[in-house]
């Protein structure tokens, strides 16, 4: 499977430049500390998104959606504590919301169609 394809990835891959935009922002100090987490899990969503569409098997696809899920919620967790500390503005996190809810979506219901078409029979 071509992942490149895939919308998951493409907006995995969006979600992550606009973290990456928002993290050049943030204060030097926080350099290699929450800018640098923020946007090692960002880089996770896809990640997981492309390795999984490369293996071989359906179950193993399967848990690197979870995976990239678990991601989300490293992003949301750390997006809300910049917006906490001054570092993003509340309009601009809840922008990048939206995106992660549409990307959250659509990663659930690839999840779903997966487990229905391969694994339930």
């Amino acid at each position: 499977m071509n992942f490149r394809n895939l919308n998951t990835w493409e907006l995995g891959m969006k979600l992550t430049k606009t973290i990456y935009e928002v993290t050049e922002k943030f204060p030097d100090s926080e350099r290699f500390a929450l800018a640098n987490q923020l946007q090692r899990a960002a880089v996770s969503i896809p990640s997981n998104i492309a390795e999984g569409s490369a293996r071989g098997h359906t179950k193993e696809y399967i848990q690197f959606l979870f995976q990239a899920r678990g991601s989300i919620a490293e992003v949301i967790t750390q997006l809300e504590l910049a917006k906490m500390l001054g570092y993003v503005e509340e309009s601009v996190v809840n922008d990048i919301f939206i995106q992660i809810d549409d990307l959250y979506k659509m990663i659930n219901a690839t999840i779903k169609t997966l487990k229905e078409k391969y694994l339930d029979h």
